[in-house]
């Protein structure tokens, strides 16, 4: 029987742009001392170059494929929260890398809640010329039911304190399969 942070499993954030992944993981790394990995942070700083510009150069199947192989190599790590960019669950093989290291926490949102939180930001590839409730809420539709398949655990972030949702995650994480 596992005990003690040391033998926690990775958390992985999952969820659409703007549903809390980064704020959450921030703080689940400075309460518990988690390691944090922010996925698109990491993909660029290996390719050495943004994510938006990675989408425009080089497509978005490459950057799909950076998101897998990063994944694949998170298996040997223990007590690490991984911040997920919003189309990571899309992949099945996303997910099974996922499921093979840690527990997936689907934050969700409201297209309302996604769109106050993003709307001034232009570091959105798929949200660019497109900053509106109307076309969050048909992207996130289109998502959710992949969100809902690959989630452990779907925690609400609509209008809740980052406490109150690191709460229910550590609690949710410790519990095992």
């Amino acid at each position: 029987m596992e005990s003690g942070m040391q033998s926690r499993k990775n958390i992985f954030l999952i969820g659409f742009m703007g549903s809390g992944k980064s704020t959450v993981a921030r703080r689940l790394r400075d309460i518990y001392g988690m390691r944090l990995i922010e996925m698109d942070e990491e993909i660029e700083a290996r390719e050495g170059i943004p994510i938006s510009e990675i989408f425009a150069t080089r497509g978005e199947e490459y950057f799909r494929k950076l998101e897998t192989e990063l994944l694949k190599g998170l298996k040997q790590m223990e007590n690490t929260v991984v911040s997920c960019g919003g189309g990571v669950a899309m992949r099945e093989r996303n997910v099974e890398a996922m499921r093979e290291s840690g527990r997936i926490i689907y934050l969700s949102a409201s297209p309302e809640t996604i769109y106050e939180r993003v709307r001034d930001a232009h570091n959105r590839p798929l949200l660019e010329n497109h900053m509106n409730v109307e076309y969050i809420a048909e992207l996130l539709g289109a998502r959710l039911p992949k969100y809902l398949a690959a989630a452990d655990v779907t925690v609400s972030t609509d209008g809740r304190s980052v406490e109150a949702i690191c709460g229910d995650i550590l609690k949710e994480a410790e519990v095992e399969r």
